[in-house]
């Protein structure tokens, strides 16, 4: 399905039915990304009595309960009831379903024994609604991963609040916080991007553990993000890309 768009005076045409997923699916087991010292998901089937409610064992369904965190066990979507008190769930404040979107690749700064996204990395990118950071060296390791007690990546408070001020309302990541992992729960980025306390930026989200595969480049594209209706803080997403042909005229 071909659609046409106009971004900032440009004209664009992209295919709907043409989608790159980089969401990492929730998949139970021990060889699948998780954070945050949890265990692996769990996927198993109900028991009642001598029931099972499992094809394999004889049941006519499948009928299986799921434990899962959405923060450490794939990629999900979040605001800012993350980190405030009150009532702010993302089935009720996320309503982009679709924007412009733009895919950077960065090799986080050594900062001692931290790496860090920094402001001075992302202060010559172009603003879009939203941005997608895909750190670097990028591997599909990143979808077995577990980062718990790693010190994985972060982004500096600063470089967050140059995001917010810029306007991108989105932020999506490849790594399980744009925080660091051990910071005595000061959650600087997090605080700094959606404005809180001061003047908090309710309908923006950040997205944590995508993975951008190596066939989508640099540059503008199209999302669609999928965000599960959970009425929590933070729920299981599917960010689509689409990419973009810039119509030219006669």
């Amino acid at each position: 399905m071909i659609i046409e768009l106009n971004h900032k005076g440009q004209a664009y045409s992209t295919d709907l039915s043409r989608p790159f997923d980089i969401s990492i699916p929730l998949q139970a087991g021990p060889n699948h990304v998780r954070a945050w010292y949890l265990d692996p998901l769990r996927i198993e089937p109900v028991r009642m009595g001598d029931w099972v409610g499992s094809v394999e064992a004889g049941a006519a369904v499948n009928f299986f309960n799921i434990q899962f965190n959405p923060h450490g066990h794939g990629t999900h979507t979040e605001t800012l009831g993350h980190i405030a008190s009150g009532n702010y769930p993302v089935c009720e404040l996320f309503r982009d379903f679709f924007c412009f979107a733009r895919v950077v690749s960065i090799v986080p700064e050594q900062q001692g024994d931290d790496r860090v996204i920094t402001l001075q990395q992302l202060q010559l990118i172009e603003s879009e609604d939203a941005l997608i950071i895909r750190t670097l060296p990028n591997t599909t390791e990143k979808c077995t991963r577990n980062y718990s007690n790693s010190n994985p990546a972060y982004m500096e408070a600063a470089a967050a609040a140059f995001l917010r001020d810029a306007g991108v309302k989105h932020l999506l990541i490849d790594l399980p916080s744009v925080d660091r992992e051990e910071d005595q729960g000061r959650l600087l980025a997090h605080r700094a991007f959606w404005n809180w306390p001061d003047a908090p930026r309710t309908a923006c989200t950040i997205s944590e553990l995508v993975y951008v595969g190596d066939e989508i480049e640099d540059g503008l594209w199209f999302m669609n993000l999928q965000v599960a209706p959970f009425h929590n803080d933070a729920a299981p997403s599917r960010p689509l890309l689409f990419r973009l042909q810039a119509n030219t005229g006669l």
